[in-house]
């Protein structure tokens, strides 16, 4: 809509609007009729809006100009191409984030209140409006518009949480021990911001004989793909110890079951698993690649056996995992951990990772102060975001037995 030659049905009129400010509303008028045209832009010059107008004749022009630089739709409702209500159903499908206000005649008022119930912010009769009113009701059809999408994407947000929240409870196991004298607490932390699962995956499992089998393992990557071969790695694991499968074979079926899930030859899982004995006096470790699970005793924490680690799952077919056996007592703590925890800096030198012996240092200082299992795993993630300066990238996951 401007005081010129038309353009062609690929583009808009446009006016010289360098003189108008940088804060002006973009607003975008559908009109065909060169007498209203005419007629909204000298109300809104006579009232010295900050307004940069731009005109379409025909929806089909309209649509090839949006959502580009538009704040604001000016429709009218009865257009060469569309008439009422398939108009405006026209401009939202192709920008159903803009404001629109609609235009009717003073015989078809009713299909403005049609409109604003289809869609639009709001309704203008033709020659019952001035320069000023019609300047409130584009800024406040924008400001409206603007709070609209901020409330649906708030209730998209929590609509996520909420399923997140329940997929989740879903997703992490819940372990299966009996035995009332065998404590387990969890911990686990997605590294990417507002994800449901991220690839570290653990599991707690008492067997028939009273023997308890925990894991813990970490796919390389942070995505959803990640998410779903841990799952299916701790089911596979869960399934085998509970058929009686033989411990020193459990690792290569699970071996075979991330090489059947994955989609690229990159992806590997790294993994530990303990078995501690009915009579909880002796521990046997299996490490595919994994950190070694810590033992705490008497208020310090050491290493358990990692002299024959072996490779992580996913790296070489026809590999072997041998295992190791610790003797272990009563009021023992057993700890298995993701490498997100020793991964981060160590707040001691710049760029220095925490690592395991960071890891051991933290954990020995939080059980001089007494701390209580159940509270453990929360105070050492703490800790250890302290010393990293803040939220930590990678997955975490942390798993606690005591007995």
């Amino acid at each position: 809509m401007v005081r010129g030659a038309a353009l062609s049905a690929q583009a808009v009129d446009r006016p010289d609007d360098t003189r108008l400010p940088s804060t002006a509303v973009r607003v975008l008028l559908v009109e065909d009729d060169e007498g209203d045209a005419f007629l909204v832009r000298e109300l809104l010059l006579d009232a010295g809006s900050e307004v940069t107008l731009s005109r379409a004749r025909t929806l089909a022009e309209a649509t090839l100009a949006l959502p580009g630089d538009v704040d604001c739709v000016l429709l009218d409702l009865g257009l060469p191409d569309s008439d009422g209500l398939d108009a405006l159903r026209g401009v939202l499908d192709v920008a159903p984030s803009i404001a629109v206000l609609v235009l009717t005649g003073l015989a078809d008022e009713h299909r403005g209140t049609e409109a604003v119930a289809a869609g639009a912010q709001d309704y203008l009769v033709k020659g019952a409006i001035d320069g000023q009113l019609l300047t409130r009701a584009i800024r406040y059809a924008v400001e409206r518009k603007r709070a609209d999408e901020s409330v649906r994407r708030l209730y998209a947000s929590e609509v996520r949480a909420a399923e997140n929240a329940r997929l989740e409870r879903g997703l992490l196991p819940q372990p299966l021990v009996r035995d009332p004298g065998v404590e387990v607490h969890r911990l686990y932390r997605p590294g990417r911001h507002q994800s449901l699962l991220g690839g570290d995956f653990y599991d707690v499992v008492e067997c028939a004989d009273g023997a308890v089998f925990a894991l813990i393992g970490d796919v390389a990557g942070h995505g959803p793909d990640e998410a779903a071969i841990g799952v299916c790695l701790r089911i596979a694991w869960r399934t085998l110890v509970l058929s009686g499968a033989d411990p020193d074979t459990i690792f290569a079926a699970m071996h075979e079951v991330l090489v059947s899930e994955r989609d690229s030859d990159e992806v590997f899982a790294t993994v530990a698993m303990v078995r501690v004995d009915a009579g909880r006096s002796r521990a046997r470790f299996w490490l595919a690649g994994h950190p070694v699970p810590l033992l705490v005793e008497e208020r310090a924490a050491r290493r358990g056996p990692d002299g024959r680690s072996g490779l992580a799952l996913g790296v070489l077919d026809g590999a072997v995992w041998d295992s190791a056996e610790a003797p272990v007592s009563q009021g023992r703590t057993l700890l298995l951990y993701t490498d997100g925890m020793i991964e981060g800096y160590s707040g001691q030198a710049p760029g220095q990772r925490l690592g395991e012996d960071g890891m051991i240092e933290l954990l020995g200082n939080l059980l001089q102060s007494g701390l209580a299992d159940g509270e453990l795993a929360d105070a050492l993630l703490r800790e250890v975001q302290q010393r990293n300066g803040g939220d930590l990238t990678d997955d975490v996951a942390l798993l606690l037995l005591r007995w």
